[in-house]
C-alpha cells in the first residue's frame, strides 16, 4: 500500500471513529478492507481507496468504519470486572438507590452482545433482591453488523464456551440446532443502539455503571481525555467506570482516579464510590 493511500485511510479512521492507525498496522488494512472491496465488486484494494477519494458514498465509509473496528468479546471477560460487579458495585448501589430503585448501566462498546448479557445474567441470578426495581442496561457500538448478532442473542458453541460457566449455559440458554440462543427474559433487559463515542452523549441521561474496556487503547491522548471527562459528566458521583486490563485514566485525565487494589475499576475523583461499594 502507498504511504499517501494509508495516510488518507488512517486520518479518515481517526476523525469518523477514533482508531488511531500507525504505520505497522499496513497489513490490518490490507487484510479486513480488501474483502470489502470484493464484496463491492471492486477488483483491488487501490481501486476501493480510488473510490473512496472520489465519492462521497457514506454508506461505503460506513462499511470501510465498521470493518476496521475490533469486536473480540466473550462472556464474563476477564472476570475481574463481573466479580467486582456482583460482589461490591451492586450491593453497594442497591443500599444507595433503595428509595428510587433505579439503576442505568451503558455497556460502551457492546459488541456481539456478551459483555452486556453477563450482566444481565448477574442481575437475573438477583432477581429477588431486586424485585421491583427498574433496572436498564444500554448497550451501544459503532458497528451496526454487531449489534444486530447482538438483538438476536444467538451464538456459536465455540461463542457460549468462552467464559460462560456451564451452569449458566444450561440455565440461561437453549439450544437450537447448531447455535444457543439466550433467554427472551435475560435478551429483553439489553437494549442496543448504534453510537459512535466521538458524538455527544447528549440524549444519552445519566448512568450508575459504565463499561468503556479495551476501548480507549484505540484512541489518542487527546481522544482518550475527552471522552473519558465526557463520561465522567454522564456518571453518577457514586457511579463506577470499567476499563480494560490494559487501560488507565492515569496521566490522561482527573475526572477518575482508580480504586486501589482493584484492576480496571475507576471511581469519580471528587466522589464517594469507595465508600459506597465498601473497598
Amino acid at each position: 500500500m502507498r504511504t499517501e493511500d494509508f495516510t488518507f485511510l488512517a486520518d479518515a479512521l481517526k476523525q469518523r471513529s477514533g482508531l488511531m492507525l500507525t504505520a505497522d498496522k499496513v497489513y490490518l488494512l490490507e487484510s479486513r478492507l480488501t474483502p470489502l472491496a470484493r464484496k463491492r465488486g471492486l477488483d483491488t484494494l487501490d481501486a476501493l481507496i480510488q473510490k473512496l477519494r472520489i465519492s462521497r458514498d457514506e454508506a461505503l465509509w460506513k462499511d470501510v468504519t465498521e470493518a476496521m473496528t475490533t469486536n473480540e468479546s466473550f462472556f464474563f471477560r476477564d472476570t475481574t470486572p463481573f466479580d467486582l460487579f456482583r460482589n461490591h458495585v451492586l450491593p453497594g448501589m442497591m443500599k444507595a438507590r433503595a428509595a428510587t430503585k433505579r439503576l442505568r448501566i451503558w455497556c460502551a462498546a457492546a459488541s456481539t452482545g456478551q459483555e452486556p448479557y453477563s450482566l444481565a445474567i448477574i442481575l437475573k441470578e438477583n432477581a429477588a433482591k431486586l424485585a421491583g426495581w427498574n433496572v436498564e442496561i444500554v448497550g451501544t457500538d459503532i458497528c451496526t453488523q454487531v449489534l444486530e448478532k447482538a438483538r438476536a442473542g444467538t451464538y456459536s458453541q465455540f461463542e457460549v464456551q468462552r467464559g460462560l460457566p456451564i451452569q449458566m449455559l444450561i440455565k440461561y440458554f437453549r439450544q437450537d440446532g447448531d447455535v444457543w440462543r439466550i433467554n427472551d427474559d435475560i435478551r429483553s433487559m439489553v437494549s442496543y443502539r448504534p453510537f459512535n463515542l466521538l458524538q455527544s452523549f447528549a440524549g444519552m441521561g445519566t448512568f450508575d455503571v459504565i463499561y468503556c474496556r479495551n476501548v480507549l487503547i484505540y484512541f489518542d491522548q487527546p481522544t482518550k481525555r475527552d471522552v473519558l471527562d465526557r463520561m465522567r459528566r454522564v456518571l453518577g458521583n457514586d457511579g463506577a467506570l470499567f476499563l480494560g486490563a490494559a487501560e488507565t485514566v492515569l496521566g490522561i485525565t482527573d475526572a477518575f482516579r482508580p480504586v486501589r487494589g482493584q484492576r480496571g475499576l475507576y471511581v469519580p475523583s471528587d466522589g464517594t464510590s469507595e465508600q459506597l461499594m465498601g473497598l
